[in-house]
């Protein structure tokens, strides 16, 4: 069923922005047949074609994306349904993938690869850029 998650995932990401310093959309990917071995860092660099000594940390999928998915106060109406779409997001996330991981991997232009686990034994998320500086 990867084609299943991968298009549910294409279909809650649609047309989102994470938003940082710059705005970037989300791409879906799979890594098929990943998800037997543990998903070591070397391994990442190996899957994302990033050098070894790039620089990366971990962080939880909720604190990701706490300021994307949780509604304020001063929100407009188009900021709420973004809100709304980026919960959506994380539930297709939860639903569909298991032992999910957040990878920010380099500094000022950050890859962000969001990846879980299949069902069916492959590695699959969204990946975006976050520009921090």
């Amino acid at each position: 069923m990867p084609n299943e998650i991968t298009e549910k995932l294409k279909q809650a990401s649609d047309g989102l922005l994470m938003m940082s310093e710059s705005e970037y959309p989300f791409e879906v990917f799979l890594w098929s047949n990943q998800a037997q071995e543990a998903l070591t860092t070397q391994k990442l660099f190996q899957l994302t074609g990033h050098p070894p000594e790039t620089s990366i940390n971990q962080v939880e999928l909720d604190y990701f994306f706490r300021n994307c998915a949780v509604e304020k106060e001063w929100h407009d109406e188009v900021q709420k349904q973004d809100v709304h779409k980026f919960q959506t997001l994380v539930k297709t996330l939860k639903d569909n993938l298991t032992d999910i991981k957040v990878y920010r991997l380099g500094t000022i232009n950050i890859d962000v690869y969001i990846v879980g686990k299949t069902s069916s034994g492959d590695l699959a998320g969204i990946c975006t850029k976050v520009v921090e500086t």
